[in-house]
This record gives structure tokens, sequence and C-alpha cells, in this order.
């Protein structure tokens, strides 16, 4: 991707910060397809002995053999523990989001999970209804609706304040569409995909929730480590039940399911 030219298209210096962070998700893109690219072609290069066979392309055969994501690939992409195939997928997915993007505009759903640093996003949310009502940003926080949208093509509009979001994926509950709410996880159902959520930027002093499990949202299921990485936010899920319930639980949501 032609960075520079992004730049321009989006408005150069008074570019938005979401699309600042699109910006910043095109340079890693970048880095990561080039790497898989020459990576490929050395290893190549390898197998037919033109190049000697270094540890890193025999780590990378090995992986390719065995259907994994290899090393060299996986410290330049975001966090997932998914095989190489259901992995490529997702690295299609994200290459057609940027694409239409850049293209389209920003999307009237964001596919969460196919963002690098997906925090960034919602940060950057955040600093443009700041921005835009001129409200302090450290006195300034999200909150977020489950809406009965089951998925993105359902929705024709983009929000007037806030976002929409999808790719999150329940786990240790169910998600009742009907009564808007958490319930019991059905029997030999993991995960479950949430529909599309409406994330909505607020001033801290006005939020006031009520029956409302504050749900964290990690990249995987390995959930996250002992500095927090791997937490992304927290998403306000209703209940008609104890919150203590889904804490005891271990309710969450994920971004990347395996």
């Amino acid at each position: 991707y032609d960075t520079v030219k992004v730049w321009k298209k989006f408005g150069g210096e008074a570019i938005s910060p979401t699309s600042v962070v699109l910006l910043q998700e095109l340079d890693r893109f970048n880095i990561l397809a080039s790497t898989m690219s020459k990576s490929l072609t050395t290893l190549r290069r390898a197998l037919k002995g033109e190049v000697g066979m270094s540890n890193e392309l025999e780590d990378l055969s090995r992986a390719l053999y065995n259907g994994q994501l290899p090393p060299i690939w996986r410290r330049l992409a975001p966090a997932t523990k998914k095989n190489l195939a259901t992995w490529m997928d997702h690295f299609l997915r994200r290459n057609q989001l940027y694409s239409g993007w850049i293209n389209d505009g920003e999307p009237n759903v964001v596919w969460l999970s196919g963002l690098h640093i997906p925090e960034s996003y919602l940060t950057a949310l955040v600093q443009a209804t700041c921005r835009k009502n001129g409200w302090p940003l450290d006195k300034s926080t999200l909150y977020t609706q489950v809406t009965e949208w089951e998925t993105a093509e359902d929705v024709n509009e983009r929000a007037h304040q806030g976002c929409f979001i999808t790719g999150l994926y329940l786990e240790g509950a169910s998600w009742d569409t009907h009564k808007s709410c958490l319930t019991r996880q059905k029997p030999k159902v993991l995960i479950q995909e949430l529909p599309v959520m409406k994330v909505i930027p607020i001033e801290s002093h006005k939020l006031k929730l009520q029956n409302t499990y504050q749900c964290p949202v990690y990249v995987t299921s390995d959930r996250r480590n002992a500095m927090s990485v791997g937490l992304v936010f927290q998403a306000d899920l209703s209940t008609h039940e104890h919150i203590s319930k889904w804490v005891l639980q271990g309710v969450c949501l994920i971004l990347n399911t395996d």
C-alpha cells in the first residue's frame, strides 16, 4: 500500500484520528506482506541450492510443511492461535478490510478482529469525538450496546455517534438476541459470535450503568498475561442475573477464534 497517497487522500495534515490508525495499520501490514514475500523467495532459492539454508529458513520450511504459522511471520502479525490455513484466510480478509477502507472510506461496521492494534482504533474514536465536542480527553470513556443486527451486512449506514464493530466472540455464556442480555451457555457451544456492537464515546461523569456486566475483551483465547497484554477494552453487556455469576464463570469476549 502507498501510505503517502493514502495520507493525502484522507486529508494530509488535517487527517482524522481514525485515518491515522489506518495508516499505522497499513505500515504494519506492508512490513508483514514484504517479509512473507521475501522469505518465500529466499526459501525457494535455498531449495534450489542457490543460497545456503539458514536456521530461519529451516524454521520457515518446517512450519509451512506442518501447516503452522512461521515464526518469522508470527513476530510481525497480530497475536493469534490460528494454524496457517485459517491465518491466511484472516490475512486475506484483513487485506480486503484495508482496501475497502481506502477506496470507499471508513466502513459502516469495522471488523475489529482485523486490526493489528484494535485498541488504537477505539482510542482514536474517543479522540475524534472529544475534538468535535470540546470534551477533555482524560474525562471521556466508551460504553457499548449490542445491536439487533446479526451481521455487518445488515447495517446500511454508519453510526451517527460512535461506530459499529464486529468480530467479537462470547466465551462462557450465550447472548439472548430476543431479550438482549446474557444467558446461560448452550450445551456443547463453546463460543458464540456476538451481533454487531455499537461503541459510543461519552463523558465519564454521564455514564450510569445498571444491570451491566463489564466484560473483558481479549485478542485470543489465551486471554492476557500478567502485564495485561492481550486485554483490548471492556464491553458493557446487559444482564438480568447478578454480575457475580458471569465473573465466576469467567465470561469474556475474544477477537480471534482458534
